[in-house]
């Protein structure tokens, strides 16, 4: 890919230094684009073919690279060949990168980037992604949108890659909080509010349980009595847990259905109660296990009896633990998918749990435990509505909407939208996800309604509004002028930097599917929509003379497919129609405006 540009560049090059083309293909990048000076579209970093040996000084490389690119000659690819600090430049021959780059563009749709050398013998794997996991009979908490929208994007980019993707859901749907509800219920739970508004019912009667456990010994030993029956299968608390999850996954298929996402396997801890007894008799085997005098049983992973080092994986009634039903879980997938990398995507408050687990796999025996990684993200901080501190994310939602909608009210405008709710919710989604993807996502950051819904700026909204007003062109100045185009009317310096822009989608790419970090992505097509908002200034497409007119066109068509791609892969649906015609150009996420 970058149109076959870094591989043309690369045979010359290997043909020089005596390397397979294959060898030097990571080296050889695009220029990001400058706003001050036209820059060359390739550089090859020198440093980078000497390795990793910190004998070569800096004049030693700049000296390298004058004498490569004295040797290296212009062709019907590079016009041009320069040095920079340490690196060969290489220009292409500006009508051929016009030409080439658009035609890929719309032929390769949905797979431009993808289909980039970058990528080249890339092996297809059989790749795991569980993600959000929210607690049945709760309420969808607003702490489970990251993973949400993480493990979404993860999941997005793997499919795009090629790549076999099962996304899981592993449901908190066992465990002692069972035990808490079940009594709650019996206490103070109605089946008439159980049936109208579940998960707030059960919230309620959560929350009110736990008080009495706290203050009431008895009610305390009623929950653990309730968990109990359930780890030994009393038909009756079955029959109660699960009305309870049952009704617990329709409210959450409604709310995923909201954001744009989707699950392959709706997973829980209940389905590994049985299998996490036969993982305790593995350890016990392998001589893992240990009992304490409290009567719980620990396995300790380092050896000396490090406190930091041990984890419980049995309660002293006999009953499993989180962890081992996640090491139940683990097993259990790589028997029904044998997967090549399984991905978990969690707070980084679980980092030491994943750690563990992956750690007792290891030594049970699991050469597979080396294959599972944990993605781990920061936390949300300031999310409220108006009504003040904010729990569910139905909340954020309903508020994004509603703010969303008030918005579009504002603007005076004679189009009207289809669907003026989905539309809001859309443009809130794409808000929500972009600041929450511009950072790394270890990271923890402040939310903020005001610069969430910024129209000015490097927002989500400014990315539908750009998509939007790119695909209004198509529409108003039809498909005629797409047949073919003029490469010598693309040769205006924003046109340019458009193009050379265009070349680097590959890389980024490449660069997210390294560290499953998406704000290379999100920096990418906010670059992108800020060179078609100034591009849009002055290539004009009314009253041009129609070759011009059907060059230019083809350019935005251009801009609009590569950021349509981009922002799917984010779990962002683009939008068609949008009415925020007021939005000006907003200062470039660097704070200097480039509009």
């Amino acid at each position: 890919m970058a149109c076959g540009f870094r591989r043309s560049i690369a045979y010359q090059l290997s043909r020089l230094l005596d390397l397979p083309p294959e060898n030097l293909i990571k080296s050889i990048s695009a220029v990001p684009i400058s706003r001050k000076e036209e820059v060359a579209d390739f550089q090859l970093s020198v440093d980078s073919l000497l390795g990793n040996n910190n004998d070569h000084s800096r004049p030693d490389i700049q000296v390298q690279a004058t004498r490569l690119a004295e040797k290296l000659k212009c062709d019907t690819v590079v016009s041009e060949i320069s040095t920079g600090q340490g690196t060969v430049n290489f220009k292409i021959n500006r009508e051929l990168l016009t030409k080439t780059v658009l035609q890929q563009v719309i032929k390769d749709g949905s797979k431009y980037g993808l289909n980039s050398e970058l990528f080249s013998g890339l092996p297809q794997k059989k790749i795991v992604v569980e993600f959000s996991s929210p607690n049945v009979a709760k309420k969808f908490h607003v702490g489970h949108l990251r993973s949400t929208i993480i493990g979404n994007f993860i999941a997005n980019l793997k499919e795009a890659l090629g790549h076999q993707v099962t996304r899981i859901n592993y449901l908190g749907d066992w465990g002692m909080q069972f035990g808490l509800l079940g009594t709650g219920f019996q206490l103070f739970g109605y089946e008439e509010k159980l049936q109208s508004n579940p998960l707030q019912h059960l919230f309620e009667v959560y929350v009110q349980v736990n008080k009495e456990a706290a203050d009431n010994k008895n009610v305390a030993k009623s929950a653990h009595e309730f968990f109990q029956r359930l780890e030994l299968g009393d038909m009756q608390a079955l029959e109660l847990w699960q009305k309870f999850r049952d009704l617990s996954i329709e409210e959450y298929v409604r709310i995923y259905k909201r954001l744009g996402v989707h699950f392959d396997e709706y997973s829980g801890e209940s389905f590994y109660r049985e299998k996490s007894q036969e993982v305790l008799k593995l350890l016990d085997s392998k001589g893992l296990l240990q009992k304490t005098i409290k009567g719980t049983a620990i396995v300790n992973l380092s050896g000396n009896g490090d406190p930091s080092s041990i984890c419980t994986v049995m309660r002293s009634d006999g009953t499993s633990l989180y962890a081992t039903r996640d090491l139940a879980a683990a097993i259990d997938r790589m028997d029904k998918y044998n997967f090549d990398t399984m991905i978990y995507v969690t707070d980084k408050g679980q980092k030491k749990h994943f750690q563990q687990v992956f750690q007792m796999l290891q030594i049970m025996g699991y050469d597979w435990a080396e294959r599972c990684q944990h993605v781990p993200f920061g936390v949300v901080q300031g999310m409220k509505t108006r009504r003040g501190e904010v729990t569910f994310l139905e909340d954020v939602l309903n508020e994004i909407r509603s703010r969303m909608l008030q918005n579009m009210a504002s603007i005076k405008t004679t189009k009207e939208v289809e669907n003026p709710q989905e539309t809001a919710e859309r443009v809130g989604l794409a808000a929500l996800i972009i600041q929450d993807f511009k950072g790394v996502l270890l990271s923890d950051y402040q939310f903020s309604w005001d610069r969430i819904f910024q129209s000015r700026g490097d927002t989500g909204v400014f990315l539908q509004y750009t998509h939007a007003r790119l695909h209004s062109l198509e529409e108003t100045f039809g498909c005629g002028y797409l047949n073919d185009f003029n490469t010598a009317c693309l040769q205006e310096p924003q046109s340019v930097s458009i193009l050379q822009h265009l070349l680097r989608f590959d890389e980024v790419l490449y660069r997210s599917s390294q560290d499953l970090q998406p704000r290379h992505i999100v920096s990418y097509l906010l670059t992108l929509s800020h060179l078609a908002g100034m591009a849009h200034k002055t290539l004009h497409i009314k009253d041009s003379p129609p070759e011009v007119a059907g060059a230019r066109l083809h350019l935005f068509r251009a801009v609009r497919s590569v950021l349509a791609n981009g922002m799917k892969l984010l779990g962002i649906t683009p939008l068609q129609v949008f009415l925020c015609c007021q939005i000006q150009h907003a200062p470039h996420h660097n704070g200097k405006s480039i509009c």
